[in-house]
């Protein structure tokens, strides 16, 4: 119960800052309602097309699906107001990191794949309705930028594997990879980790 509290929790930060981003773009209440529901979303659904999941489990679930549109239009509605809360957007956007890329990659294990394709299957989940997102608004998506992200949800996904390798318990080892990630999604933001850019030309 508390992984599944987790990953509403997930779905609603990600679909807030998809419509967040959709608003500052001036989109109509649809496009901010699609952008919210592909933010969510997105990184499951390429989740389950790459294990051969069909239709993809989020689109079976409508209380997902209800939850996501719902957040959409109250940031719509309420805009400026939750604008002003961006540290505790992102603060949910790293806990919705951590909670899909380690929930990701425990089931890319549990459908049987290796670890080295469960590891990246589980970054996907996490930074793949962020990239759609940011591929719709016209953007360079956040995940090929400076920022600590996809890196973050990389780490945690090795650790799920490794835990399941040592064969471990799979619930207390996904709270604490997930957990891990948002510590490194947290302390990059506070800290202002950015990875490597090249050098402009000369």
């Amino acid at each position: 119960m508390l992984l599944t509290a987790l990953e509403f929790l997930g779905l609603v930060a990600f679909a807030a800052s998809g419509a967040l981003a959709a608003v500052r773009a001036r989109l109509d209440v649809f496009g901010v309602v699609v952008v919210g529901l592909t933010t969510a979303l997105g990184g499951g659904v390429i989740r389950d097309v790459l294990l051969g999941i069909h239709p993809p489990t989020t689109l079976r679930n409508w209380p997902s699906l209800a939850v996501c549109a719902g957040t959409a239009l109250v940031v719509f509605v309420f805009h400026p107001q939750v604008a002003r809360l961006r540290r505790g957007v992102l603060l949910a956007d790293a806990l919705g990191l951590g909670v899909f890329a380690t929930a990701g990659t425990t089931i890319a294990l549990n459908a049987g794949t290796t670890v080295y394709a469960a590891c990246l299957i589980g970054m996907t989940t996490g930074i793949g309705g962020g990239a759609v997102r940011d591929l719709l608004l016209r953007e360079i998506p956040l995940v090929l930028r400076k920022e600590i992200y996809a890196v973050a949800a990389l780490a945690g996904s090795v650790l799920v594997a490794a835990g399941h390798a040592a064969r471990l318990p799979e619930g207390p080892v996904t709270l604490v990879a997930a957990a891990a990630v948002v510590s490194v999604r947290v302390i990059g933001l506070w800290r202002h980790w950015n990875a490597p850019v090249a050098r402009g030309p000369e």
